[in-house]
């Protein structure tokens, strides 16, 4: 398999809000994400972004109802679904509990407290808590604590 490009991880994902600008600055804020491209299109519209945190990359878009391409029409803000979700976006962060903290001060809905999990000896244990974004997007938190074994 060859390397990905070297500014990209193998693995992105991209969610879509109904206000893209206003989400990339509550990601930036309430999760600690950086903003790395942000194209706006007619009236500010956010086209396409990529925020960054570490080497994690998310790209974030606003939903367009009106968009040519049929798969585009149908990229919707869990807002816009009445809360449904098809994806869970998992990061890792350096202290779960004071990531959670934050965000929960910058208006996270904390739908999982932070817990330890762990996953017996032959695996590894995470501190994890799950969070929901003002449009509804699931976010799940986590900061590894154990390794598994070397094998």
């Amino acid at each position: 398999m060859k390397p990905s490009p070297s500014d990209w991880p193998r693995f992105s994902s991209s969610v879509f809000y109904q206000d893209a600008g206003a989400a990339i600055a509550w990601l930036c804020d309430a999760f600690g994400f950086e903003v790395r491209l942000k194209v706006e299109g007619d009236g500010g519209r956010i086209e396409h972004s990529e925020l960054t945190y570490g080497d994690g990359l998310v790209m974030v878009s606003q939903e367009n109802a009106d968009a040519e391409r049929g798969w585009k029409r149908a990229m919707r803000s869990p807002r816009s679904l009445d809360g449904a979700n098809t994806q869970c976006i998992m990061f890792f962060v350096d202290d779960a509990d004071a990531h959670c903290k934050h965000a929960r001060a910058r208006g996270a809905r904390i739908v999982e407290e932070p817990a330890t999990h762990d996953y017996g000896d032959d695996y590894w244990a995470d501190r994890s808590y799950g969070a929901l974004d003002p449009e509804g997007h699931m976010w799940w938190v986590s900061q590894r604590v154990r390794n598994p074994p070397t094998r």
